[in-house]
């Protein structure tokens, strides 16, 4: 084998394949693993006991202080998803829609497929007047579940915040007929046919 520049290695320089430095990380990773474990095991110890102290932070209405437990969660667990969930959650009841909207933005870039996120984005942005984008998520939610009645029933007011009643009542009665009792009151007060 040859440097770049054309030379032979030296005799005692070694000359490591792909193979041959995959095994000794491995090895390395064998010999550290057990303390690199305990490590993590009581990161995520304190990880988790933050979290739980948010939620009960978030029930009890502390949402201001919830929020700052959820934070330092993400701070030590960027992937926690529960976490952006709760935080969207307390930022929603305290009308803090955009940041809202970025917390259940970050789940759904890290779970496509998150239902509660998509429902709760949807609503932050109806609340925001952006029933566009309201509308597209709660399409994503029936499209992932056709039977989910609370997607007809918001899918239903952000078409109503855009003017079209006709799309309005015909989710709220699709709702209906799936056995929503609140949709048949919703139907009533917006003098649907």
């Amino acid at each position: 084998m040859a440097f770049a520049s054309g030379a032979k290695p030296p005799e005692r320089y070694a000359v490591l394949s792909a193979d041959m430095i995959r095994n000794i990380l491995l090895f390395s990773l064998l010999c550290t693993s057990p303390a690199l474990l305990a490590q993590g095991d009581a990161a995520q110890g304190k990880t988790e006991d933050l979290f739980r102290e948010g939620e009960q932070a978030y029930r009890n209405g502390a949402y201001p202080k919830a929020i700052g437990l959820f934070t330092q969660v993400l701070e030590q667990d960027p992937d926690h998803l529960n976490a952006y969930l709760q935080r969207g959650f307390c930022h929603s009841l305290q009308q803090e829609y955009e940041a809202a909207v970025a917390d259940f933005t970050a789940v759904i870039g890290r779970k496509h497929d998150h239902l509660w996120a998509y429902t709760s984005r949807g609503s932050a942005y109806n609340k925001l007047g952006k029933q566009n984008l309201a509308i597209a998520d709660f399409n994503t939610v029936i499209g992932l579940d056709p039977k989910n009645q609370e997607a007809y029933n918001n899918r239903g007011w952000a078409k109503k915040g855009l003017g079209d009643q006709a799309g309005a009542c015909a989710d709220w009665e699709e709702s209906r007929k799936m056995g929503n009792a609140e949709a048949k009151i919703i139907l009533k007060n917006n003098r649907c046919k």
